[in-house]
């Protein structure tokens, strides 16, 4: 499941991409005018990178969340041992105190 998230950008680009230079195509072999067919084309440009800077911003926000959860998931492992550690450097220094007072 990790893999497929992985390779979700390059899907959606290669999507973006394929989309693109279909219409692009589409627009070349349509019986128009050359000013029409321009015209089209950069409309479609138009389209397609605003919707490429759409994708972009979506993994951004995404690739942040994810950082933000694995921020938030070590900071509270680090606190887990740090208390583990005090915990057990607390029982030997109670043991220590045992020990020489024998």
């Amino acid at each position: 499941m990790n893999e497929e998230r992985g390779n979700a950008p390059a899907i959606l680009l290669a999507f973006l991409l394929g989309g693109a230079v279909g219409a692009g195509l589409a627009l070349l072999f349509a019986p128009l005018s050359g000013r029409e067919t321009r015209e089209r084309i950069k409309d479609l440009a138009e389209e397609v990178k605003e919707k490429a800077e759409g994708a972009i911003d979506d993994i951004r926000d995404k690739v942040r969340e994810t950082l933000d959860v694995g921020k938030k998931a070590l900071e509270e492992k680090n606190s887990v041992v740090t208390a583990a550690f005090e915990a057990g450097k607390e029982a030997m220094e109670k043991e220590k105190e045992r020990l020489t007072q024998k």
